[in-house]
């Protein structure tokens, strides 16, 4: 079943989405398919109630905004964008976090859909200046996508962000609208 009616931006395999909460199950299904591949990185919600919370956050706080990069033939989800911590005013910067479904993993689908978020959030819609990703330094998979998607390293900062029970170190990449090719 194809979703393009509902895509914000597409490309030649993937289309992005807003994320709702009628993608609960679908989602939490994909998640929990992809532990091992998630693990340390991220952790993404597995369960009904999780998902929920989740999705409420995403969806009714106008400092972030969840998109679904989803494969354009099928509809199916190959991952997630989320942009949190969306600074209007002086700043118009926003702070992205991703992944990959398994089954999408290494095939190129993400880099397409995370360049289609970032020219929505470059675009009228969100109108933004800055996006950042913050990465830790091990997770060559995400610092190859920030590279691929035109991110710069800006810095490195120590016990960034409390992930997996502990707080851990993060490399800091960074995209204006002026370096977008």
């Amino acid at each position: 079943m194809s979703h393009s009616t509902t895509f914000l931006a597409t490309g030649p395999r993937v289309g992005i989405r807003l994320l709702t909460y009628a993608d609960g199950e679908a989602f939490t299904t994909l998640a929990r398919a992809g532990r091992e591949l998630h693990h340390p990185w991220l952790a993404p919600p597995v369960t009904a109630e999780q998902y929920a919370v989740y999705a409420e956050r995403l969806i009714e706080d106008s400092s972030r905004a969840g998109f679904l990069v989803c494969e354009r033939d099928s509809g199916r989800i190959a991952g997630y964008v989320n942009i949190n911590n969306i600074v209007k005013g002086a700043f118009l910067s926003g702070a992205l976090g991703y992944g990959a479904f398994a089954h999408a993993a290494g095939k190129g689908l993400m880099t397409e859909g995370l360049r289609l978020v970032i020219a929505y959030a470059f675009g009228p819609a969100l109108a933004l200046h800055r996006l950042e990703i913050n990465v830790q330094p091990r997770n060559a998979a995400s610092i190859a996508l920030a590279r691929r998607c035109g991110f710069r390293l800006e810095g490195f900062s120590p016990d960034f962000l409390y992930i997996d029970g502990a707080w851990r170190d993060h490399e800091r990449w960074a995209l204006t609208r002026d370096m977008v090719r």
